[in-house]
């Protein structure tokens, strides 16, 4: 959590910190990842057999370390819209057999080279757990149950069989399942009214927890500030003694999805735009105990947590869903992942995962070529978050100027300020490092801030990811936008520099 004061022009900013006070466990499930059937993030992207860079799976190595750097805990699968027509059974058995399938989400040929099985041994690989997402358009309740039978069963069943048909005896044991995605969206296969997605998404709920109780089931949410959001909580959000047995302590939802993407052609308005998604959480998070309260759901049963599993910044008129959406990022959009960071450490009470999409090539900070892999601007502030910005999250208290022009979008005036200078701080599991994360939005001025809660002399390290302007990017075989590491003795003052992200991290 973080508090902010309003100074004047000329004012000294300050930053206090207070490593003693955790407020909240943060959830390593914030920098989950997400592949989907799309342009180039499965096929050419972590697939691409026959590529030299690919080992004997067709798994792109590169792909693998980069996301073993970051250090990816979980990673969506298949969609995203690919879900809305996916039928899982076309992507499983011997390749030969596989269908080819028109795509209707992007308009283009699925050839089901890559599938369950294929994806759950990328997981294993790479060292990331499995979440997947139901098709709630074309897809049927039987299927869906024989997804998760093929998926979990330890029974001499037929679809747990089927799986040891194909070659594995174990259970992939998946823990995380979507009902759906963005179902309330108007260029879905199927769109459906509130009342329509609430009604089926009990059902299958029930259904698919008297299967495995032990799976976590993730309602379809829209942006967290709608309508859809609080019909389908009100629904769903409920004690069902019916339907789990009894048992006071389980629900049948357990997390609720949200999607935004932000964009803006102009750099402010750009890197402030993800100021937007916190207050997304914060309404979120009320909606959901409104929800409990209204149903008077027992102090026993969690809380949903929220999954933020599709985030990024994303402008589909620069980069078009159905041509591949690649992105070229600028240093501009990398203090905007930044600042959408900053937000799931402050707001770490409610978040139970949030997932970057996309992962590779699709809106990525990893973009791939046919020799190797591009680190975008994006990519060196999720790393430094992932790696660092873990643990507890402790408030700080700002004091700074605050950027009072233009937002996107506009309504994020006047219910959530927009400092220039954006803040959150973790405190790791041990409680012995603290991590200090500062976003200087502001393209022409650097600030000498105050520092409180760092000991005078204290050794410091410091990363700093910027550039010359806020339009640097490294696509097009330049690298303008990389990680300065430095030492810095305790003073008190620290001046962050203009247009950057900055993590100071010192031991207590």
């Amino acid at each position: 959590m973080a508090t902010f004061t309003k100074i004047a022009e000329g004012e000294q900013p300050s930053i206090s910190v207070n490593p003693a006070h955790k407020t909240a466990k943060i959830n390593k499930n914030i920098y989950s990842g997400f592949t989907e059937h799309m342009g180039r993030c499965i096929y050419g992207g972590i697939y691409d057999p026959g590529n030299p860079l690919s080992d004997e799976n067709g798994f792109r190595k590169d792909v693998i370390e980069a996301f073993q750097e970051i250090d990816v805990p979980v990673t969506r699968y298949p969609g995203g819209n690919f879900v809305a027509t996916y039928h899982w059974l076309d992507g499983v058995g011997p390749k030969e057999n596989r269908p080819a399938r028109p795509e209707l989400a992007w308009l283009g040929l699925e050839p089901n080279e890559f599938g369950t099985d294929e994806f759950m041994k990328w997981c294993e690989v790479v060292g990331t757990e499995p979440y997947l997402c139901l098709n709630f358009g074309t897809g049927t309740l039987d299927e869906a149950l024989g997804w998760l039978e093929y998926c979990n069963s330890t029974q001499n069943t037929y679809y747990a069989n089927l799986r040891r048909k194909n070659g594995r005896e174990e259970p992939y044991n998946v823990k995380y399942w979507a009902l759906g995605n963005e179902c309330w969206g108007p260029w879905q296969v199927e769109q459906m009214t509130k009342e329509d997605y609430a009604k089926k998404a009990y059902q299958w709920a029930k259904a698919l927890k008297l299967l495995d109780p032990s799976i976590t089931l993730i309602l379809c949410g829209e942006t967290g500030y709608s309508s859809w959001d609080y019909y389908v909580l009100k629904q769903c959000v409920k004690w069902d003694v019916h339907g789990l047995g009894g048992d006071r302590t389980k629900s049948l939802i357990d997390m609720h999805s949200i999607h935004v993407y932000t964009a803006d052609k102009e750099h402010y308005a750009n890197a402030t735009a993800p100021r937007g998604a916190e207050r997304a959480i914060q309404m979120t998070s009320a909606l959901i105990d409104l929800a409990r309260i209204e149903n008077n759901v027992p102090h026993t049963v969690p809380r949903p947590t929220i999954c933020f599993d599709e985030w990024n910044v994303w402008d589909p008129v620069r980069a078009p869903g159905e041509l591949g959406a690649e992105e070229s990022y600028t240093l501009s959009d990398a203090l905007a992942v930044s600042i959408f960071l900053n937000g799931f450490i402050r707001q770490a009470r409610d978040m139970g995962m949030a997932n970057i999409a996309q992962s590779v090539n699709v809106i990525s900070p990893l973009m791939t070529t046919k020799d190797g892999i591009v680190k975008q601007a994006s990519y060196w502030p999720y790393m430094l978050f992932s790696r660092y910005m873990r643990g507890w999250t402790i408030p700080v208290n700002v004091r700074a100027e605050e950027y009072e022009g233009r937002t996107n979008p506009e309504w994020i005036r006047g219910t959530i300020e927009t400092p220039f200078l954006d803040v959150s701080a973790a405190i790791d599991e041990k409680g012995e490092v603290v991590t200090l994360a500062v976003v200087n939005v502001h393209e022409e001025k650097s600030y000498d801030v105050k520092l409180d809660g760092i000991p005078s002399g204290k050794q410091v390290d410091v990363y700093t990811v910027g550039g010359d302007h806020v339009q640097a990017g490294n696509m097009g075989g330049k690298e303008e936008v990389k990680i300065v590491e430095s030492k810095w003795d305790a003073k008190d003052s620290y001046v962050f520099p203009k247009h950057s992200l900055t993590l100071l991290r010192w031991r207590i």
